[in-house]
This record gives C-alpha cells, structure tokens and sequence, in this order.
C-alpha cells in the first residue's frame, strides 16, 4: 500500500503505507488512513516530529523489517531521510497555514 500527502502549497509526497503510517503516529496523530492536519494543528505536529527525528535520527525505520539482522539494518533507509520530505512538505504548509491529508 502506498500513502500520499497531499497540501495545497507543496508537491505530493507518496510512501510507503508502513513508513508514513509510523512517521504519522510520530507526529502524534492515530495512524489512521485517510487522514488530515488542520493549518492551526501542524505546526504542532511538525515539531513532536522534529523531535522524534532529532531523538535518533539514524535508526532505520523500516517497519516490515524491524526483527531483521544486523546487515538488513545496514542497508535500511535512517529515521532522518524517510522524515525529510514529509518535514518539508508540514514546513511549506505551516508556512502558508494549509491543511495536510493523506490518503492510500
């Protein structure tokens, strides 16, 4: 399954449904698909994401092979570079107070 957030003032960002299911619950919100940020909410969410980012920005997130060995870990995308397009897309909408949803 794949995810797409979608804002007004930024191109859509698509992932990985367990990806952007895990950095949707870090910034605080149910996980739930569809979903939605109202302008007044992201600025919050941005930073509770921030925070988990900056908190071990290393780890890899990959949901699916998160019991994997050492060498699987080795070759998974960190926390920071999976993060960094939906953190500029919450910027650009925080920016110019538009909403975010997301959708499969």
């Amino acid at each position: 399954m794949l995810i797409t957030f979608t804002t007004p003032v930024h191109a859509d960002i698509t992932m990985f449904g367990d990806v952007a299911k895990a950095l949707i619950r870090m910034m605080g919100h149910s996980g739930a698909v569809p979903g939605a940020l109202l302008a007044e909410d992201i600025p919050a969410a941005l930073t509770r994401l921030k925070a988990a980012v900056d908190a071990n920005p290393d780890a890899p997130l990959d949901p699916e092979h998160d019991d994997a060995d050492d060498d699987a870990r080795a070759q998974s995308v960190s926390l920071r570079h999976r993060a960094l397009p939906l953190i500029d897309l919450l910027e650009a909408a925080a920016r110019d107070e538009k909403h975010v949803m997301w959708d499969r």
